[in-house]
C-alpha cells in the first residue's frame, strides 16, 4: 500500500479509543513475528491522565541533547498519523510510515492466515509495532514511549523498560479505567515492572497509595518529585523559570506555558537524573522542548491560543492559567468535543471564564454536534458554528481585542491549527 491508502486502512479499523480491545497477546504475537524489535533499545515507559506526552517530548529532547539518537512515540496526533513517531525529533516520513505499516500488515495477515491472530491487530496496536520496528531499524539509542490508554493492558505495556514515569493521574476514559481514581491508578500502575526504578510526579492521596502500595509489592525503587524543590518561580503567559533543588541543582528554563507544566519539568528532569544525564544538559533539554497544540501562542490580532484541554484536569489547568494571565482581557472560547468526554463537568470549569462561547464540531464522526453542545453548556454568551473555520472566522472577526482559546478536543485543536 502507498501512504494514503496505510492511513485509510487505519482508520477504516476504527476508532482508537471507541474500537480499543485491551490485552497484551495480540500486540506480543505480532512482535515475536517481527523478531521482537523492542528489545534493541532502552526505552522510558510513561503513562499518566495529563502531562505524559509533555514529559516524554521533555524527556527525548533531554536525551537528544545529549548526544542519543532518540526515538519517540506519542499519540494522538494532530495532523498526520507520521507525528506519533518521531526520530531525533522529527516525524517519521510518509514513506518511512508506509514502509513499516506494511511489514506489520503484512505479518498480520499471514498470522491471521495461520490461526494465530483472532483478529487484525486495531490501529492502535499496529501503530505501536510500527513505532517499535522503526526504532530497531533506526538503531536509536534510547526510546521514549507514552501509552496510550491505562497502562496494564496498553499495547506499549509488552516492553521492558530502563525507567517507568507515572505523570499525575485523574478521571479521563472512566468507561475503560473505572470511575474511582484508585481503579485508574491500577491501571497506570500497570507499567511498573520489578525492580526497574520509576519517578512519579505529584499525585492524589487515593492514586498516591495505589502507586506505592504496587510500587512496594514490586520493589521498585522510586524518585518522587515531591522530593525536588521549586524556588524562583517566574511565570508568563509562554513558558517558565524556576530553580530546582532535589538531587541536582538546576535552573529550569520550560518554554511550555502554563502553570502545570512546572510539574511536567520537574519530572522530566528527576527522570533525566535517573538515565544520568548531566545536570546542565537536562536544563538545555528542556529549553529546547516543542510540543504543539498545548497553550500553543499561533496568531495575534487577536492573540488566538491552542490547547487540548479535553478533559476536566485539562479544563481545570486552562483555567487556572486564563485566571492567571488573561483575567481582565475579553475571552472568546471556541470549544467542540467528542460525545465520550465529560462534556457538562469540562463546561463548569472552564465556560464561565469566557464572555463568549463559540461551540463546532471537528470533522469527525464522534463529534458532538454543535446544538447539543449549546444545550449542555448553559452560557448566556454561547452560540454555534458548523464548521471549525467557521467558528474561527467568527471568533477573529468579534474579538479583535480579546484572546481566544481554541480548546476541547485534540481534533479541534488539529484542524483550527491547520487552518491557522
Amino acid at each position: 500500500m502507498n501512504y494514503p491508502d496505510s492511513v485509510h486502512f487505519l482508520y477504516a479499523l476504527g476508532n482508537e479509543i471507541k474500537t480499543a480491545k485491551l490485552g497484551l497477546e495480540r500486540i506480543r504475537t505480532v512482535l515475536d513475528a517481527l523478531g521482537h524489535p523492542e528489545d534493541g533499545y532502552p526505552i522510558v515507559h510513561v503513562a499518566g491522565t495529563n502531562g505524559k506526552g509533555s514529559v516524554c517530548a521533555m524527556i527525548e529532547s533531554g536525551l537528544r541533547v545529549a548526544g542519543s539518537r532518540t526515538g519517540l512515540f506519542t499519540s494522538p496526533h494532530l495532523a498526520e498519523p507520521t507525528e506519533r513517531i518521531s526520530i531525533d525529533g522529527s516525524p517519521i516520513t510518509a514513506e518511512e510510515f508506509t514502509e513499516a505499516f506494511n511489514r506489520v500488515h503484512r505479518s498480520v495477515e499471514e498470522l491471521l492466515a495461520a490461526g494465530r491472530l483472532d483478529f487484525h491487530t486495531t490501529y492502535f496496536e499496529t501503530v505501536t509495532a510500527m513505532a517499535l520496528l522503526v526504532f530497531a531499524e533506526h538503531a536509536c539509542d534510547r526510546v521514549v514511549l507514552e501509552v496510550g490508554l491505562g497502562g496494564r493492558l496498553d499495547a506499549t505495556n509488552v516492553v521492558t523498560p530502563e525507567l517507568c514515569v507515572i505523570t499525575p493521574v485523574d478521571f479521563d476514559h472512566e468507561a475503560w479505567l473505572g470511575t474511582a481514581i484508585e481503579s485508574i491508578a491500577r491501571e497506570k500502575a500497570g507499567i511498573l515492572k520489578p525492580g526497574i526504578q520509576a519517578v512519579f510526579s505529584r499525585q492524589r492521596p487515593e492514586a498516591a497509595r495505589v502507586l506505592l502500595d504496587r510500587a512496594a509489592e514490586l520493589a521498585v525503587p522510586v524518585t518522587h518529585t515531591a522530593d525536588w524543590a521549586v524556588s524562583n518561580l517566574e511565570l508568563t503567559p509562554r513558558s517558565s523559570r524556576f530553580h530546582l533543588t532535589g538531587a541536582a541543582h538546576l535552573e529550569i528554563q520550560c518554554p511550555l506555558a502554563g502553570e502545570h507544566q512546572v510539574e511536567n519539568a520537574v519530572t522530566a528532569a528527576a527522570a533525566l537524573h535517573r538515565l544520568g544525564v548531566a545536570p546542565g544538559t537536562i536544563q538545555s533539554g528542556i529549553a529546547a522542548t516543542r510540543w504543539p497544540g498545548r497553550l500553543e501562542h499561533v496568531a495575534e490580532h487577536p492573540e488566538t491560543i491552542l490547547d487540548g484541554a479535553h478533559n476536566p484536569a485539562g479544563a481545570r489547568a486552562l483555567a487556572a492559567y486564563i485566571d492567571r494571565f488573561y483575567s481582565g482581557r475579553p475571552v472568546c472560547l471556541v470549544y467542540g468535543s467528542m460525545r465520550d468526554k465529560a462534556i457538562e463537568e469540562i463546561a463548569g470549569i472552564l465556560f464561565s471564564k469566557a464572555s463568549r462561547v463559540i461551540l463546532t464540531a471537528p470533522r469527525q464522526p464522534r463529534a458532538m454536534e454543535p446544538g447539543a453542545l449549546c444545550r449542555i453548556a448553559g452560557h448566556p454568551g454561547a452560540e454555534t458554528a458548523p464548521t471549525v473555520g467557521e467558528a474561527l472566522e467568527l471568533a477573529r472577526r468579534n474579538f479583535r481585542d480579546g484572546v481566544v482559546f481554541v480548546t476541547g478536543s485534540l481534533f479541534l485543536v488539529a484542524e483550527a491549527r491547520a487552518l491557522l
